[in-house]
């Protein structure tokens, strides 16, 4: 309570809450004090690049416009998009064990300004993630025509805000002392659930398509070819509804937990 009570002291909130640049910088530097996260979104994503991108003869076999290896590159890269931002938006969880939500009660901060400051932060992280698998990819043996490696880089990111959201809005659902080991086996199972670790198929395709990963892994993907439009248009549409309802469940539940203060 004394540091956070301190954070507020020096640093000014939004005068009418909104979007404000100081509590943005606040934010990230709070982020990158957290080694939990750092390992997270920075280390995990491009070991299991090397785990599973490099075996046997990947980088001689294609997929699509890529090789094997660049198509996992691009696959473990928009799954470190989803543990950096799931993780950057479920640092909430921890704040309000801290008592931070009590913080904010007192100042004219918005539940649209705090969630939108959130999810640029966790983008953030998301952004770095992405870049590092890509660097290990490209110094690995992964191939991507030149223009898929900007495509599939920029969405492999910017997708990833579903997860931004997603964190937020599990933050204020589960207790501060464990939520990444919970969310952490939660984004492996969905990741498989959604076609992003193996590609879907049959009848577990339909299925798939209702998961928040399908979106993702369908559009960060889509450069690398044989993805139909009628893919597209659904991935688009999964990811819309899928953003939406994690924004609105993020909001609200910062009402609710604001208003209990």
């Amino acid at each position: 309570m004394t540091t956070t009570g301190s954070l507020v002291r020096s640093r000014s909130l939004p005068a009418h809450g909104g979007f404000n640049a100081g509590f943005l910088a606040l934010e990230m530097r709070r982020m990158l004090r957290n080694r939990r996260t750092i390992v997270f979104a920075l280390v995990v994503p491009p070991i299991f690049f090397l785990i599973f991108g490099l075996q046997g003869d990947l980088k001689t076999e294609s997929a699509g416009s890529a090789n094997v290896t660049g198509y996992v590159m691009v696959s473990m890269a928009l799954y470190g998009a989803m543990l950096a931002t799931t993780s950057g938006g479920a640092m909430v969880s921890i704040e309000r064990g801290l008592g931070w939500s009590r913080q904010l009660r007192l100042t004219p901060l918005t539940p649209t300004a705090y969630i939108a400051i959130k999810v640029v932060v966790a983008m953030a992280l998301g952004l770095v993630s992405v870049a590092v698998v890509f660097a290990v990819g490209a110094a690995t043996g992964a191939t991507l025509p030149a223009a898929a490696w900007v495509e599939c880089f920029v969405l492999a990111w910017i997708t990833s805000i579903v997860f931004a959201a997603f964190g937020l809005f599990m933050g204020y659902l589960l207790p501060s002392e464990n939520v990444m080991q919970i969310l952490g086996p939660g984004l492996a199972v969905l990741a498989f659930a959604g076609g992003l670790f193996v590609p879907a198929s049959g009848w577990f395709e339909t299925v798939a398509k209702f998961v928040p990963t399908y979106g993702v892994a369908t559009l960060a993907r889509s450069p690398l070819g044989d993805t139909s439009w009628s893919s597209l248009i659904e991935a688009l549409v999964n990811v819309a509804v899928w953003t939406a309802i994690f924004v609105v469940g993020a909001m609200t539940m910062f009402r609710k937990d604001t208003a209990r203060v």
